[in-house]
């Protein structure tokens, strides 16, 4: 049986279950594509390190170039992570004629676009399954299931890191801080976890997201990206008591022809499927005009999870080269991208307030909502002070444009009677 070469640059966590995988499972693969697939070089940045997957006849090198230059390796996986050295990386090998692979979800969120031109130019795949909610297949699923179907929405949980800590402080009454230490001391996060917990992480993968989705190219600047780290055991208390679990989702939708997108704290209703998704996992809910709703569960990371979805590019590549049908892009979804103004987002907000415990003071609250024209669905009061009293408010439906100014009146009000702590979507049922 022939053989094809398979390179790789990084030997982590994701690498070394790539490794396994297709040592594992070379007679699947065999029969599936009727390829041997055998990792012949590898580039780690310390070639002595122990390595924790048996290497076999696998080569360690250091030096990018032996791998560049070897003609005997037509596809190469990258998941070293980081936009750089990858980015130079990837573009050297797709000009030298390989494949490429990668988990790189940073990079492809805010270079792909050149990169799969790169690719193009020169007749090679660049592919990038693994780089959106690790084991899920949710990319390709969106590119080949959903080709007739016009995708209005496609939301999620895609950052296991803070579905953990938001999990332990939902279930478990912890701490935001306490929450985020045990994720750390359980590998779910960095030492600086500022990537994950600030929502940036969330928002390159809604970036890709929403190509596969609506063919837009939307950048950082495109969202609105708020993290975690502000959200109270108070805020996490009455939302359950009003029926919700918050979540950092990421939603990404049309509205007419405009996109709106964002990745931010929220309230989703108990009962709803991505009130359910806990811990590490990842959910991805896509809804079609006519399909509906299809939610995608699983592994949002992890070494062999994410590992898997690299290996189904592998294999995606391997066919194409042996069906000599190499240098199409992996998604050619394209529309010209237009963002949604703020008054065309409309939804009910949940809002954390303070003000003084004295008469007219609810009065004055009141007076700012007719003001914009919006209005209460609940209101309580969750705890009072000597002189103080802080509430929790679920809106009507409101849009962005209402939101702001109410943020801007309650900032102008006399004496900061009333300060806004929180507001927060509160996602239909």
């Amino acid at each position: 049986m022939k053989e094809i070469q398979i390179g790789m640059i990084g030997l982590g966590t994701v690498g070394s279950g790539v490794l396994k995988m297709i040592q594992d499972n070379e007679d699947k693969i065999s029969n599936i594509t009727g390829r041997r697939l055998h990792v012949k070089t590898i580039v780690v940045h310390n070639t002595s390190k122990h390595r924790a997957v048996p290497l076999q006849d696998t080569y360690l090198t250091s030096d990018f170039d032996e791998l560049l230059n070897d003609p005997e390796i037509p596809i190469v996986v990258e998941v070293m992570g980081g936009i750089h050295p990858a980015n130079e990386r990837i573009s050297a090998l797709l000009k030298k004629g390989k494949h490429v692979v990668t988990a790189n979800k940073d990079l492809i969120a805010t270079n792909g676009t050149a990169l799969s031109k790169l690719a193009s130019e020169h007749g090679c795949d660049l592919m990038y399954e693994a780089s959106v909610a690790g084991g899920i297949p949710i990319l390709r699923t969106i590119a080949n299931s959903f080709p007739a179907d016009k995708i209005v929405e496609v939301k999620g949980i895609v950052n296991g890191t803070t579905n953990y800590i938001l999990t332990k402080m939902n279930q478990n009454g912890m701490s935001y801080a306490d929450a985020l230490k045990k994720a750390q001391d359980l590998g779910f996060a960095e030492a600086d976890p500022t990537n994950d917990v600030a929502g940036f992480d969330a928002a390159y993968k809604m970036i890709i997201l929403s190509q596969f989705s609506f063919g837009t190219r939307l950048t950082l600047n495109d969202l609105h990206i708020e993290g975690i780290q502000n959200i109270s055991r108070e805020d996490i208390k009455q939302a359950a008591a009003f029926g919700y679990t918050i979540k950092l989702v990421g939603i990404s939708r049309l509205v007419g022809d405009k996109v709106f997108a964002e990745v931010a704290p929220v309230l989703v209703p108990n009962g709803t499927p991505l009130a359910t998704v806990n811990d590490e996992r990842n959910a991805v809910m896509v809804t079609g005009q006519a399909v509906g709703d299809i939610l995608f569960y699983g592994p949002g990371a992890g070494g062999l999870p994410t590992a898997n979805s690299v290996l189904s590019d592998i294999i995606s590549v391997t066919k194409n080269l042996i069906l000599h049908t190499t240098g199409h892009g992996f998604n050619n979804y394209q529309q010209e991208f237009k963002s949604a103004k703020p008054e065309d987002i409309r939804y009910r907000y949940y809002l954390s307030l303070t003000m003084r415990d004295v008469p007219g003071e609810m009065m004055r609250l009141a007076k700012v909502f007719a003001d914009i024209g919006a209005g209460f669905l609940q209101i309580v009061q969750t705890s009072a002070t000597a002189n103080q009293a802080r509430l929790a408010v679920v809106t009507h439906g409101m849009d962005q444009e209402q939101l702001a100014q109410l943020k801007a009146a309650l900032d102008q009000n006399d004496n900061n009677s009333i300060t806004l702590l929180a507001a927060y979507k509160v996602l239909p049922n």
